[in-house]
């Protein structure tokens, strides 16, 4: 009996100790905290749709220009091929001609209208008889931020002609207008027609940015009698060194297939030290810097 009620005992333990919860070997590892809210994860910010430049330089359809890999035309003589820079979005700091001036050829420059400088920067022109350009703030499809003063799709034509003639007087000495942005508007042909005209009235040329395939602002323009040309190539969509270099041999490829080539940049030290580079270059391979107005068009071909 003994000995039973013993072994009763010790199997009443033995199960006792397996039903017992093990005690905890020491305090778990914290887990780490759940990242916050307001900082993505790398997958999602490359999940992110591409945002434009900073310089709001509006991708183009990619009919519009061949690929920057593309050669237009083997290199050869250059038999008096001319180029026109215009160098966009200036307005934000005088410091920006600086370098400009210092290539030593004729620019085009592109003032908008309503920046923190844009008096300063267009009385600098002024004084170096420097070409000027209004670079007109238009709507854009994507739905990005023109600036102040852009003129928008839903506007009236008086809206339109008032924002535009408001503009011209922001950048007095403007001999042309190309637009900032506006692959919405600059498609359609009724508010196009409305703008172009108060540049008719002033003996202004346009020169279309051409930020939209669809765009009819060099079509409109001509049909109105104002002198229009239309930008080839931009130097610096992608901002790299090795982009840049890309597109400026395009223009130089533009330049001798067609005899001229007209290129937009935007005054990016990357923008810059490139055509400090290339601009010599060029110069000696026979290439003639013109200002854009030596380019245009005239109703009828001219």
């Amino acid at each position: 009996m003994v000995l039973f009620l013993l072994g009763l005992f010790v199997g009443a333990g033995i199960l006792y100790l397996f039903m017992k919860p093990s005690a905890p070997r020491g305090p778990e590892p914290a887990e780490p905290p759940a990242p916050a809210r307001s900082e993505p994860s790398r997958a999602s910010r490359r999940a992110e749709p591409r945002k434009l430049p900073s310089d709001h330089v509006e991708p183009e359809a990619p009919a519009a220009v061949p690929a920057a890999t593309e050669t237009v035309t083997p290199a050869g003589p250059v038999h008096g091929a001319r180029i026109a820079l215009v160098i966009d979005d200036l307005g934000h700091d005088v410091a920006d001609l600086r370098p400009l001036e210092a290539l030593g050829v004729p620019v085009t420059y592109s003032v908008l209208p309503y920046e923190p400088q844009t008096p300063e920067v267009v009385a600098e022109l002024r004084r170096r008889k420097a070409e000027i350009l209004l670079h007109l703030p238009m709507e854009p499809v994507h739905g990005e931020n023109p600036g102040p003063g852009a003129l928008l799709q839903g506007m009236s034509d008086g809206e339109l002609r008032q924002k535009t003639e408001d503009a011209l007087k922001a950048v007095p000495g403007a001999v042309g207008v190309n637009n900032h942005m506006g692959s919405l508007l600059s498609s359609e042909e009724g508010p196009m027609n409305t703008v172009l005209s108060v540049l008719a009235e002033r003996n202004l040329f346009f020169l279309d940015s051409r930020t939209s395939a669809q765009s009819v602002g060099y079509k409109v323009a001509l049909s109105l009698g104002v002198p229009a040309a239309e930008r080839q190539v931009f130097l610096d969509g992608d901002e790299s060194p090795e982009a840049i270099h890309a597109q400026f041999q395009r223009l130089l490829s533009v330049a001798r297939a067609k005899g001229s080539g007209i290129a937009i940049g935007h005054p990016h030290p990357e923008t810059l030290a490139a055509l400090t580079r290339e601009v010599p270059k060029a110069k000696a391979e026979g290439f003639e810097f013109v200002p854009v107005s030596y380019l245009l068009t005239k109703s009828g071909g001219e």
